[in-house]
């Protein structure tokens, strides 16, 4: 990634922007791929001939064989196209997200019933105010 932002100074948060899109691309597209049976089917007996397909980076190409599912998101992934991978290991977007946050499902359910994430640290890692 090449420029800089305002919103890369945001603790925890990936900001999925055009420059992130076009670096994601064929990752999203991988990902998207798996909203058919066959697809998961192929994917499941072979990770890594199916993302032979798909003409990632190799850091992509390993985070979404360790199921990195940050790192895919710092790589260009979009969480909406990536939960397609979730969903094809059998999580929900609540137990996808709780793994995002280092949560059990039960503490991110907890977090977001309580009004999800305390302000407080997370608003920029330099304390500028931002806008």
């Amino acid at each position: 990634m090449g420029l800089t932002h305002d919103y890369d100074d945001i603790p925890g948060t990936t900001v999925f922007d055009a420059e992130r899109s076009r670096q994601g691309y064929h990752l999203n597209m991988f990902c998207m791929s798996l909203m058919t049976p066959e697809a998961r089917a192929a994917f499941r007996a072979d990770e890594a001939k199916y993302l032979d397909d798909y003409p990632m980076s190799p850091a992509q190409r390993q985070a979404v064989l360790d199921r990195q599912w940050n790192e895919m998101l710092r790589l260009g992934g979009n969480i909406y196209y990536t939960s397609k991978l979730g969903a094809c290991d059998g999580l929900s977007f609540q137990q996808l997200a709780a793994k995002m946050t280092g949560s059990t499902q039960q503490e991110y359910a907890e977090m977001m019933i309580n009004g999800g994430r305390s302000v407080e640290g997370n608003r920029s890692k330099s304390d500028v105010k931002i806008g």
